[in-house]
């Protein structure tokens, strides 16, 4: 019973219902009411001033769980803000001439009226702006309690340079030896820094993941192995040789193989060590050395690429088992941020150790053998050898009793260590929250009194120049210190933004900015229920904003350790990649296809397509988000992204794809709109068997996707939806009386579609004379005495090929089954002229007939 003609007119339903929702308040968060809460968050945006398909398919996840929650009977917080601070502004500011706040409120209102236009149903009102005084007031008062409780502090320390950004980056912001943002190549300087003690609350963030059953294996993997905690031993190895004048002096070691001392061939120390900034001072050659490391960040992933070098002291090192003497060496791949800044080289059991001995032609000693020849280096367990006081010991045995030596002889101990370091918090931009904190020459760092909160940028500044503008400000930097009154200055860095965003679903859950964190609020809303965002972020922020909860319960702010009771991360959107005659990248908006289907340049000209990739600009491989909408509406963008991919792997976004979500729109609107026609005709009384039929898959698919949307799986409840449309299609409703099973399957129908749909729902509901809307119905519940079944489907094979389905009682007898299968036309068909030798039923399954 179809009707082409009927077509669903996207663009004019899509702006009424928004309207509408706007209009009634419809998903303002409700006041406490005695019905539970839910709160559903997306990790919030930069404001780049344009939405992507990332940050569609994002948001459709995270609002067909609140939309579901509201439909489940939930109070829901779902909100909406701006990652708002940050070094593009910056950027912007110096290539287009517009200050970076101008550049920044420009984008937010932007990228705001793009997202309302597509409909999700954010409570707007709790909408936080980072770079805003009213909300960044509240960490700088953060901070000075963190100062207050010894969680914050100011030290010199080693750090990774960005050349091009000209700041300081976390270990974090290091991706592949570059700057996470420019892509330059990232350097170490030694710079006066504000950390945070995220180091205490090591053990405590590694266990804490162990609570955490709803985030994804991977990421909380990631994060252990960030935390990187390790048993081992500190000792001491003492130096010998006259040619420095150092000898006598001791070196620290941190290690977790103490059982292989005995292969000791050489002791490392980073540039940075105070022995090695000692024998610099008389050394013009090492001075040299030492500057060329520097060209190397300070993250691990940087280290183990390059090339090991060292420099050879002409020092030694003395083993404490052995009492032999040991070349030492300053070398690139240690770093002074790690452990003691010192190692033991043992290149028989170490990658890293043999590329260095190698190299310097130094002794190779194996301690532990497998009990048969291996290549070297040797990394796995064993028994020790060459090691008088482990010999015939396996590695775990060897190592408590090289601890227990270490002890013994007054030279170590046992040590628990942890891979993670503080967190570095300051950075060399204008465009953050100011520190707040005044250096004086005679009080020191002094914390600028909460009266005078917040530090505001001040507006009057130029980057004409490189670095920070806040440093080279003539007036904004000079202030009286507000201990002395003398002359003192302000911190001219500011806050790494990874500092907003450790709190910012906090302030949500608090009222928006105007009220920072409330317990009442933390209370309620806290940990969130349901976060949503990339897996970039594993790392990056996901750890620091488990530190920050921890933090502020320390100050008494909160009471809460986790952040997110649980995680989903998103997958990837991606695209095919084309190239022109020349190889330069092609926009997929500027091809057309040929006449035998192939992609060609609107001139005509050729293209070359490359594989499917992640859409990036630098590939031109994106497709305008805005286009798509304007050209299918929103909903047919969000059934495509939702029905494509499960939504935590990557989705291959094609015109195919977007065309058949628009088809099956235009389906279900004529579906409901012939039901509209056919009711008040005449028809049967009561419902038949194709009724009862219906009503049993309308409940089994209400019992389905509801279970799905609880698991994410989107793709499977978009199907369970085609299916029962499908076997509606193939219905004529004229048939079944006003309220039957066919009404009721369409009314599910479009209740299911609710919060994946939103729009249509809207629309066909409104359609068949509702004056209540979707949004605010309750979610359908399915009869659980239709969910069992009386009947089951069952195939019949003919010499193993399937000739027939035959819908027969659950549990019948086989000899019934039997009887069944061979009165069926088809099986008859098949049999003819041939001897039955052999029946076997598989109950309520299959009946395999063997003819000959």
């Amino acid at each position: 019973m179809s009707s082409p003609s009927l077509r669903y007119n996207a663009r004019t339903a899509e702006k009424k219902w928004q309207d509408a929702w706007g209009a009634a308040g419809t998903f303002k968060t409700p006041e406490p009411n005695g019905k539970p809460d839910y709160f559903v968050l997306e990790m919030f945006p930069y404001p780049s001033g344009h939405i992507h398909m990332g940050h569609v398919r994002n948001y459709t996840l995270g609002d067909v769980v609140a939309r579901f929650r509201r439909a489940q009977g939930y109070n829901v917080l779902y909100p909406m803000g701006w990652d708002a601070f940050g070094l593009p502004a910056e950027n912007a500011a110096i290539q287009r001439g517009v200050h970076p706040r101008q550049w920044t409120l420009e984008n937010i209102s932007a990228m705001r009226e793009q997202l309302k236009s597509i409909g999700l149903s954010y409570d707007w009102s709790r909408e936080v702006t980072t770079c805003e005084p009213e909300y960044y007031r509240h960490e700088q008062k953060f901070f000075l309690e963190f100062l207050k409780y010894g969680l914050a502090y100011r030290k010199e320390a080693v750090v990774n340079w960005d050349p091009v950004d000209n700041t300081v980056l976390a270990n974090e912001q290091v991706i592949e030896g570059k700057g996470w943002r420019s892509g330059a190549p990232v350097e170490r300087r030694t710079l006066s820094q504000w950390f945070l003690k995220i180091t205490d609350y090591a053990e405590d963030l590694l266990q804490g993941l162990k609570t955490l059953e709803r985030w994804p294996d991977k990421v909380r993997l990631m994060q252990e192995k960030w935390i990187g905690k390790s048993e081992g031993a500190v000792f001491k190895v003492k130096v010998t040789g006259d040619k420095w004048q150092v000898a006598g002096e001791e070196i620290e070691i941190y290690t977790t193989r103490p059982d292989t001392l005995y292969g000791m061939s050489f002791v490392a120390i980073a540039p940075e060590h105070p022995l090695a900034k000692k024998l610099a001072t008389c050394h013009l050659p090492l001075v040299t050395f030492i500057q060329e490391c520097s060209a190397l960040g300070t993250s691990e992933e940087a280290i183990e690429k390059a090339e090991k070098k060292g420099f050879d002291t002409g020092l030694k090192a003395i083993n404490p088992f052995t009492g032999s003497e040991h070349p030492l060496y300053i070398a690139n791949f240690v770093l002074m941020g790690y452990g003691t800044g010192a190692v033991f080289g043992c290149p028989a059991h170490d990658e890293r150790d043999f590329e260095f001995a190698t190299k310097y032609g130094l002794r190779i000693t194996q301690v532990v053998s497998p009990g048969t020849d291996v290549e070297l280096p040797y990394t796995d367990d064993g028994k020790l050898i060459n090691s008088p006081l482990f010999d015939g010991l396996d590695v775990t045995a060897a190592k408590e009793k090289a601890i227990a030596e270490l002890e013994k002889l007054g030279l170590g101990q046992r040590k628990i260590n942890y891979r993670l370091r503080d967190w570095g918090v300051s950075r060399q931009r204008y465009w953050g929250c100011p520190i707040p904190i005044i250096h004086c020459e005679s009080c020191g760092a002094v914390p600028v009194p909460e009266k005078d909160l917040p530090v505001t940028l001040p507006e009057d500044v130029t980057f004409d120049k490189p670095g920070n503008p806040l440093a080279r400000h003539p007036t904004w930097k000079h202030v009286p210190c507000p201990t002395c009154k003398k002359p003192a200055q302000r911190e001219t860095d500011t806050f790494d933004t990874f500092f907003e965003s450790s709190w910012y679903f906090a302030c949500y859950a608090s009222g928006g900015p105007s009220f920072g964190i409330t317990k009442e609020g933390a209370k309620r809303w806290l940990p969130v229920n349901q976060y949503i965002g990339g897996i970039e972020h594993a790392v990056l922020h996901l750890l620091y904003a488990r530190f920050f909860m921890r933090a502020l319960k320390t100050c008494g702010i909160v009471d809460i350790d986790e952040p997110f009771a649980g995680l989903m991360t998103q997958g990837m959107i991606c695209h095919a990649t084309f190239k022109d005659e020349k190889g330069e990248w092609v926009y997929p908006a500027d091809l057309t296809k040929d006449a035998a289907g192939n992609w060609q340049l609107a001139t005509g000209n050729p293209v070359t397509v490359g594989r499917s990739e992640k859409m990036s600009k630098s590939k031109k491989n994106t497709v305008d988000p805005t286009s798509i909408l304007d050209a299918y509406g929103t909903d047919t963008a969000r059934l495509f992204m939702l029905s494509d991919s499960p939504p935590e792997r990557d989705l291959e976004w094609t015109e195919a794809g977007i065309d058949g979500a628009w088809r099956y729109l235009n389906r279900l609107y004529r579906l409901v709109a012939e039901w509209k026609e056919s009711r008040g005709k005449s028809r049967e009384s009561s419902e038949g068997a194709e009724a009862i039929v219906l009503r049993k898959l309308t409940h089994k698919t209400i019992h389905a996707v509801t279970k799905d949307i609880e698991n994410f799986h989107f793709n499977k409840a978009v199907a369970r939806i085609r299916e029962l449309t499908n076997a509606m299609e193939k219905l004529d409703p004229r048939l079944f009386p006003l309220d039957s099973a066919y009404g009721e399957a369409i009314s599910t129908v479009i209740h299911l579609i609710g919060p994946m749909l939103p729009h249509l729902a809207e629309e066909l509901w409104a359609e068949l004379g509702h004056t209540d809307m979707i949004a605010t119905r309750p979610w359908p519940k399915a009869d659980a005495a239709l969910l069992v079944d009386d009947t089951v489907t069952v195939a019949v094979q003919v010499n193993g090929k399937l000739r027939a389905t035959l819908e027969l009682a659950k549990d019948l007898p086989s000899k019934e089954a039997e009887e069944a299968a061979l009165s069926e036309p088809k099986v008859q068909e098949a049999i003819a002229g041939k001897t039955v030798k052999k029946i076997v039923v598989v109950p309520n399954r299959i009946i395999n007939l063997v003819a000959a």
